[in-house]
């Protein structure tokens, strides 16, 4: 028994950009929102830096734009750069008024900091490092209390139901039920991936489900090969890790190697204020097995056992700022002290982790796909902002300003011309569950191996052999894990093609930017 949902609007997704697009769009229309746990599994509750816009005295959105382009190494959309710093300012000062409790200065204005590679304080905070969990708790808040929304919690998008080419809606489980949801416009707002990688700071929900459904449906997707990775998460053996903001190197904190040495002077005239490309890759080129530790075992040792190299440890040091890092950073204090680490006194180990794929599904500056109907913004969307390398805090402010201008699109889609005819289908069954978890990690040891930080030819097609055998043995009714390979091989493949280094694609076989590549996109 298949169940069958009608509605105007189907957001898939409870990120800010879906959270956004849902309750603009419930002014005009009903709207469904789905979404693979709660309301609040998704990365913009664990975002800790901010929101980029030009509010302050001196910054303006030319500024801003100038920023995002440098940082963006030559493949940013300049008309969609455009609209992303001019229209954001009024974005977060409509998020204030809707209750978000942001970070203010006596005088009432907004509290202003600085990341890497800005020109200027434009980084609003909430409760000093809580600005993802603020902006959520608002958004949902005003989901919650719209009439015309109905969410949709543990429903799992399995594939879009597309008709002459043309997107009517999802085939969705919802708490296990097969669920038929047919819709006018669908929108996805589906995250990231950083769960294809073995560190990442994404949450557990982010298994690039989106990239996988649009990329089978046959929407177009570009950038793949462009992952950012964050060069300072908590190093711990939990999965996702917690994140060390940037804010506390733009506090003055400094990166020692396991040899006592601040290795980021030597490695950028920013040193540990450098673009996060390059932050990333120095920390892990000193985190690689190398040097001679005593309880160090031989590569051979380890290939018997099945361990892992151990790797070396690289340290943040905030203890300058002593007492002041509670208040500055509650959240973080109290993800170091529940782990045993006192930042007031203890350097904080930490490691690069996957944190934002610049890549996804291509839509335009109204968040329309390729396809016909459907929808693409936030993450999962590829609008050309971020170019090779998302300049820090940007990533917030697209979700608003793009999900601002794909509620607005949608008041003009008319309805279906035909219903979808119903089909026989239903939801896969999970039966193995233990080998579906080896399979994923199988998958996020390979891509960090291989496709992570730094690439290789040689790499990468072991890394997309590994990934077909992968794919050969995933037991009936895996379709996460599916999902997982699938985008694992986006990204893999796009790598391989992309002969140079750009953003946050690095080939250490081919380390330099390429004039031959400025521009190019790799387009699936």
């Amino acid at each position: 028994m298949i169940d069958r949902i009608r509605t105007r609007f189907l957001v898939i997704g409870s990120g800010v950009a879906g959270l956004h697009t849902a309750w603009r769009a419930a002014e005009h229309s009903d709207v469904i929102m789905m979404t693979k746990r709660s309301l609040f599994d998704s990365a913009t509750a664990y975002a800790q830096g901010g929101i980029a816009a030009a509010l302050g005295a001196g910054d303006s959105p030319e500024l801003h734009r100038r920023d995002t382009l440098a940082a963006g190494a030559a493949l940013c959309d300049a008309e969609a750069v455009e609209v992303l710093v001019k229209e954001g300012p009024a974005r977060v000062r409509e998020l204030h008024a809707a209750g978000a409790d942001f970070d203010l200065e006596p005088s009432g204005d907004f509290k202003l900091g600085r990341e890497a590679a800005h020109s200027q304080n434009r980084i609003v905070h909430a409760h000093g490092d809580q600005t993802g969990a603020e902006v959520a708790r608002t958004l949902i808040e005003r989901v919650r209390g719209s009439a015309r929304v109905r969410v949709l919690e543990l429903a799992r998008a399995l594939d879009l139901i597309v008709v002459g080419g043309i997107c009517c809606g999802a085939r969705v489980s919802v708490a296990g039920r097969a669920t038929e949801i047919i819709a006018d416009a669908t929108v996805l707002a589906t995250g990231g991936c950083g769960q294809v990688f073995r560190y990442t700071t994404n949450p557990d929900v982010a298994t690039g489900d989106g990239f996988a459904i649009a990329h089978r449906a046959g929407a177009r997707l570009a950038d793949m090969e462009f992952v950012q990775f964050h060069p300072t998460a908590l190093e711990t053996p939990e999965n996702p890790l917690a994140l060390i903001s940037e804010a506390v190197r733009g506090e003055g904190a400094r990166l020692f190697n396991d040899a006592g040495e601040q290795f980021m002077l030597k490695r950028h005239r920013l040193a540990e204020l450098a673009p996060r490309d390059v932050v990333a890759r120095e920390v892990f080129r000193e985190r690689r097995p190398g040097r001679t530790v005593a309880v160090r075992r031989s590569a051979a040792d380890l290939a018997r056992t099945g361990e892992r190299p151990i790797e070396r440890v690289v340290t943040l040091d905030a203890t300058h700022l002593g007492a002041d890092f509670a208040s500055h950073f509650p959240g973080i204090f109290a993800i170091c002290m529940a782990r045993g680490i006192d930042p007031r006194t203890d350097p904080i180990p930490v490691t690069p982790a996957a944190h934002y794929m610049m890549g996804g599904v291509v839509s335009d500056l109204t968040g329309r796909s390729t396809m016909p109907r459907l929808y693409a913004c936030g993450e999962v969307s590829n609008t050309g902002v971020h170019g090779a390398n998302r300049l820090a805090s940007n990533s917030l402010l697209e979700g608003l300003v793009f999900a601002e201008r794909v509620a607005r699109d949608l008041t003009d889609t008319p309805p279906l011309a035909t219903e979808p005819a119903e089909s026989a289908w239903s939801v896969p069954v999970l039966r193995d569950r233990g080998a579906a978890q080896v399979a994923a990690n199988e998958i996020r040891d390979a891509m960090w191996e291989h496709a992570g930080i730094a690439r290789t030819a040689k790499g990468l097609r072991a890394c997309l052999t590994i990934l077909d055998d992968i794919q050969s043995r995933l037991p009936e009714g895996a379709t996460e894990e599916a999902n997982m390979v699938e985008t694992a091989r986006l990204i893999a493949e796009a790598a391989l093609m992309r002969k140079e280094s750009r953003g946050g694609h690095f080939r250490s076989d081919h380390p330099t930017t390429k004039r031959i590549w400025e521009g190019k996109r790799i387009v699936w």
